[in-house]
């Protein structure tokens, strides 16, 4: 399989994964006109769409690739049936899109019908987990998240977090913000600037390195506790983790 990155809209990645025989599946096109102008470059035929959640900059581009690709199937929770989702997944299904066989897990706290695909090495996890950060809770509270990061922290270091946002410079700045003297966040930092000043993606993201450098997966961190200076009110991991999307939110 091949693995592409679509820059899209202002900061949206839309990925296709390439079987190398002419076809591919598309994930969370917001748009469809960098999607289309892909597609003819790399002589690709698209035979399904797979959607994470309903948010116009994860299903924009679904109805004009339709008209464009008939043959295309769409999958999606339940909030994308109105988005153009044929087929309609939930938690714990496992299906075959792509020639692949796809774990499905429900990840609410973004939207409340959020889901995820996972299919080794690959995890499509639209907003739910960014590189050194996590989606914001528009929909979901702090502890749906929290969970959610949960079931994705169970899979393999080797996972590829394929994340649908360009986030990575802010959310690194915002975890040096907290934990200053991290060498794993400042050292990462550096290779993502230079990355960026190059014109190249940070993504996707490694879940090994996500331990790392992802506040949100180590709300159990002594260190990172105190220097959040908790107290008493705060006694789970949930609520440290609720206490950081509140100061990401106003950093």
């Amino acid at each position: 399989m091949n693995l592409i990155s679509i820059p899209a809209l202002q900061d949206n990645y839309i990925w296709l994964l390439d079987d190398q025989n002419g076809h591919c599946v598309i994930v969370d096109p917001g748009e469809a006109e960098p999607v289309l102008e892909a597609l003819g470059k790399r002589h690709l035929t698209p035979t399904a769409i797979m959607l994470t959640h309903h948010h116009h900059d994860h299903v924009g581009g679904v109805r004009a690739i339709i008209e464009r690709f008939p043959a295309v199937t769409v999958y999606g929770p339940e909030e994308t049936l109105s988005k153009g989702a044929q087929i309609i997944l939930k938690s714990g299904d496992e299906v075959e899109i792509g020639g692949v066989n796809w774990a499905i897990f429900a990840t609410p706290g973004h939207t409340l019908g959020h889901i995820s695909y996972y299919s080794a090495p690959y995890l499509f996890c639209g907003d739910t987990m960014f590189s050194a950060g996590c989606g914001r809770l528009f929909e979901g509270t702090a502890e749906q998240m929290y969970q959610s990061f949960q079931r994705l922290a169970e899979l393999p270091d080797e996972t590829l977090v394929c994340c649908a946002h360009e986030y990575t410079v802010s959310n690194l700045k915002f975890a040096r913000s907290i934990l200053p003297d991290d060498s794993d966040i400042s050292t990462h930092e550096e290779t993502v600037l230079d990355k960026r000043k190059k014109g190249q993606s940070s993504l996707p993201t490694t879940l090994g390195l996500e331990r790392k450098i992802n506040l949100f997966l180590r709300c159990h961190d002594v260190d990172l506790q105190n220097n959040l200076n908790i107290n008493e009110s705060i006694t789970t991991d949930w609520q440290v983790f609720a206490l950081l999307r509140h100061l990401k939110d106003s950093f």
